[in-house]
């Protein structure tokens, strides 16, 4: 299974806003990332959105995890980024176009991968994601890391 890139940006905020503990702005994060500013705005919206994250505006404005990185599950996260109900065309009876869905055992073997998959990503929060949050901070050019 592949990602979109709005989950790996928006897994990329959270990680970085867990380790630093500090309000950041968006362009603190695309810099630190290297990432486009709009793709980061985007994923902020639908953070923001999913209540994942606190957004404030104007001079001292920026974002701050709307709770702790450990109460915050990777897999309700893909969940909700991800669409993974179109994983395939079969998987969507509504715009199946395929003329061996009746006799295919396709569908069944991948509903159950991505199902096991999402599975598997229930067992981390975000706080498991930066273990390491000096080494991670220093790769992203932080200085003042929340420990």
């Amino acid at each position: 299974m592949r990602m979109t890139v709005q989950t790996d940006y928006a897994l990329r905020v959270l990680m970085q806003l867990a380790v630093t503990g500090e309000q950041r702005t968006i362009d603190e994060i695309a810099q630190a990332y290297g990432i486009s500013r709009n793709h980061v705005m985007k994923v902020v919206q639908r953070l923001a959105t999913l209540g994942l994250v606190h957004s404030q505006r104007g001079r001292n404005g920026g974002l701050r995890l709307a709770r702790p990185a450990d109460e915050i599950n990777v897999g309700a996260l893909v969940r909700q980024m991800e669409d993974t109900s179109q994983f395939v065309e079969c998987f969507d009876s509504g715009t199946n176009h395929c003329v061996v869905t009746p006799a295919c055992g396709l569908k069944h073997a991948l509903s159950g991968a991505v199902e096991q998959f999402l599975v598997h990503l229930d067992r981390f929060t975000v706080a498991d994601l930066v273990r390491k949050p000096v080494d991670f901070g220093q790769l992203l050019g932080e200085e003042n890391l929340a420990l």
